[in-house]
């Protein structure tokens, strides 16, 4: 098996009681990728999707319950931004013409050397370097 990157909107699915389609998707996939350790996200995810369970998600989480959610997240493989990968994200934004917070998706997806971007932001089939970029909702 190989890597996987998870952006927060797949992972905030899992939580969206509104859209049960993507949140059947979201739960599999979670399901599949989470046990065999090769589920991968970044600091810049737990941070987003914290501020999503608790003000975008309709409704909300209590924010007790968010924070176990990240906690339960933080146990994953986490590539943390340094200065160093915000450098290489604006490298790869203007090289890709992608906008700032996908590209250090996708410079966190880099680092941690993984084939797979499962996310809804940028093109499905699109490949960034070594990384193929996945919607899974398609």
């Amino acid at each position: 098996m190989y890597k996987a990157f998870f952006d927060t909107n797949i992972l905030a699915y899992e939580f969206d009681e509104s859209n049960s389609k993507k949140r059947a998707v979201a739960v599999e996939l979670i399901n599949k990728w989470r046990p065999s350790g090769e589920m991968i996200i970044s600091t810049q995810v737990l941070k987003e999707l914290y501020v999503v369970l608790t003000k975008k998600l309709k409704p909300p989480l209590k924010e007790e319950i968010a924070e176990e959610v990240i906690r339960n997240y933080s146990k994953l493989e986490v590539v943390v931004l340094d200065p160093s990968l915000i450098l290489e994200g604006i490298g790869i934004k203007r090289r890709y013409k992608i906008s700032f917070w996908d590209a250090l998706i996708v410079t966190a997806a880099r680092k941690a050397n993984c084939k797979i971007l499962f996310t809804e932001d940028l093109s499905h089939g699109m490949k960034i370097d070594s990384i193929e970029i996945v919607n899974p909702f398609l």
